[in-house]
């Protein structure tokens, strides 16, 4: 499987012998993305899941936006030193319609497994316009929903528990919690596209009503694939960046982050997210606006006091640093 590979280590504990054997690395290949036979990018990835990965990337860069929009994507039939087809050259053939991405696309330089934008002349550029809307989605979601996310993504990564190095990315519809795909990269924008990937094959663009659950920080890069791909909540594990929460702010979109146990942060659009079961019952003060990041002021002992001390710590440490 080259998901994974095994490798000779030496694991030493103190005060015990060192111990010789074999342990399972996640693998890392390079990915050529080719539209029309022309060379668009090459990414690091985990192999799998790369029909996907491109479909995903695809629809980041604002060149594909529905199924309609690709005609077939194939492997090419490149070869390594032994004569076997290496799998890391893909071919997409876009429908007639479609115009073929611009220049000012084409990666110059190889993508690492740990940047997505690098190479990139201008923060312009990376500002893709989306032809889906994040800012009037009507989508709720009660925060305990919320906060159970990052437990169902972790139960079900297996290459991590295989490996320990692994970023991963799921869906789940708001309305009733389903965890809708799960993918994992060595890469976590590499993650998301393959699930926006999953999205563009299975006709399911835009992702409306849908929460986007990733396993690490959330990176402006996320918050743009997300928006591309219509998806109004966006929930991270660990911190935001600034300019994630600037986009999000500006494209209407539910940032989340530090959800852990019974807390977690909203950086943008609190409206949406329920404190309880009762409707209309959101993280939002009355006659603050949507944007405003600040935890009702209605009593809700059992789920609003974790949020409104994480937004407090939050601030107390920034003052004190």
């Amino acid at each position: 499987m080259r998901a994974t590979q095994r490798r000779p280590v030496t694991r030493i504990t103190l005060g015990r012998p060192a111990v010789r054997r074999p342990d399972t690395l996640v693998g890392e290949e390079p990915l050529e993305i080719r539209v029309g036979g022309a060379s668009l990018a090459v990414t690091m990835r985990t192999p799998g899941h790369d029909v996907e990965l491109a479909l995903g990337y695809l629809v980041a860069e604002g060149v594909v936006a529905t199924s309609e929009d690709v005609v077939t994507s194939r492997f090419c039939a490149g070869v390594g030193p032994d004569g076997e087809n290496t799998y890391n050259v893909l071919d997409v053939t876009l429908a007639p319609h479609v115009p073929p991405p611009g220049a000012e696309l084409v990666r110059r330089v190889t993508t690492s497994s740990a940047c997505g934008v690098c190479g990139r002349t201008s923060i312009d550029q990376v500002r893709t316009a989306s032809r889906y809307a994040v800012e009037g989605d009507a989508t709720t979601i009660p925060v305990e929903r919320l906060l159970a996310y990052p437990d169902a993504l972790r139960a079900d990564q297996e290459l991590f528990d295989r490996t320990g190095g692994l970023h991963a990315a799921a869906l789940f519809d708001n309305a009733t919690g389903e965890r809708l795909v799960l993918r994992e990269d060595v890469g976590r924008h590499n993650a998301v596209d393959k699930v926006v990937g999953w999205a563009v094959a299975s006709g399911r663009l835009p992702l409306a009503g849908c929460t986007l659950q990733v396993s690490g920080r959330a990176s402006f890069e996320l918050v743009q694939k997300a928006s591309t791909a219509g998806i109004p909540v966006l929930s991270a594990v660990s911190a935001p960046s600034a300019l994630a929460v600037d986009l999000a702010v500006e494209v209407g979109m539910t940032l989340v982050g530090f959800v852990r146990g019974e807390s977690l942060v909203v950086y943008s659009r609190p409206d949406r997210v329920l404190l309880d079961e009762r409707p209309g019952v959101a993280a939002t003060q009355p006659g603050r606006g949507p944007n405003t990041a600040t935890p009702s002021s209605t009593p809700t002992p059992s789920v609003s006091a974790p949020i409104s001390n994480v937004v407090r710590r939050e601030n107390s440490t920034r003052r004190s640093s």
